[in-house]
This record gives C-alpha cells, sequence and structure tokens, in this order.
C-alpha cells in the first residue's frame, strides 16, 4: 500500500493549487481518504476527508469554501483542489487512507492506516 502525494508549490496568496494522492498496490474503492498538514511548529491538523462512496466530504472550518476534496476511483486519485490560498495554508500537506467501505471518513489522524510521503504548499503574502 502505497501513497504518491504531489501537487505542491509555492503561489501567491489568492492563488490555487491542486494536490493529488494516487494509490499503488491498492484500489482505493473501499478507502476513506483524508487530506491532513502541518505547519512548523505546529500539530498535524486535518484538512479534508471523503469517504469511499464519495458521499460524505467533509471540511475543516478555515478551509470551508475554497478547498474541494474529490476522488477519481478510476484513476486511484484523490484530489485537493485548493482556491483563495492564504498564507496561513503554508504546510506540509499528507494524505492518508484507511479501509472502510461506506459513507464515512474521519478528520482525526488516529483514524488512518497509511499515509504519503506529504507535499510543501507555500503560500506568499
Amino acid at each position: 500500500v502505497q501513497l504518491q502525494a504531489s501537487g505542491g508549490g509555492l503561489v501567491q496568496a489568492g492563488g490555487s493549487l491542486r494536490l493529488s494522492c494516487a494509490a499503488s498496490g491498492f484500489t482505493l474503492d473501499y478507502y476513506a481518504i483524508g487530506w491532513f498538514r502541518q505547519a512548523p511548529g505546529k500539530e498535524r491538523e486535518g484538512v479534508s476527508c471523503i469517504s469511499s462512496s464519495g458521499k460524505t466530504r467533509i471540511h475543516e472550518d478555515s478551509v470551508k469554501g475554497r478547498f474541494t476534496i474529490s476522488r477519481n476511483n478510476a484513476k486511484n486519485t484523490v484530489y485537493l483542489q485548493m482556491n483563495s490560498l492564504k498564507p496561513e495554508d503554508t504546510a506540509v500537506y499528507y494524505c492518508a487512507t484507511t479501509y472502510y467501505h461506506g459513507s464515512y471518513c474521519g478528520a482525526l489522524a488516529d483514524e488512518y492506516d497509511y499515509w504519503g510521503q506529504g507535499t510543501q504548499v507555500t503560500v506568499s503574502s
């Protein structure tokens, strides 16, 4: 089971990035996916999650209306579209997954078993 996060980079405030989380070694169909981030000196926090069915999508309050999580099971990939980026969004972003076939996704890191390596997002003011 491997997850590969990509799509990070340097962007000005107000700009957009799309992160991808590609799975290999397994199919994502029955797995919930979460995106987390960790800024320097801060604890890892949940950003968004999507259930295996795609019916449940949760976004943390600070990113609601700006970030959108989606999945394409045919491509075995989950995306995080990030618009109207702010300097406080600067962090390493991680995707994580756990087996759960249904309409639930968790907001806590402890609920996930497999993690990608992280991709750096830097938003300049």
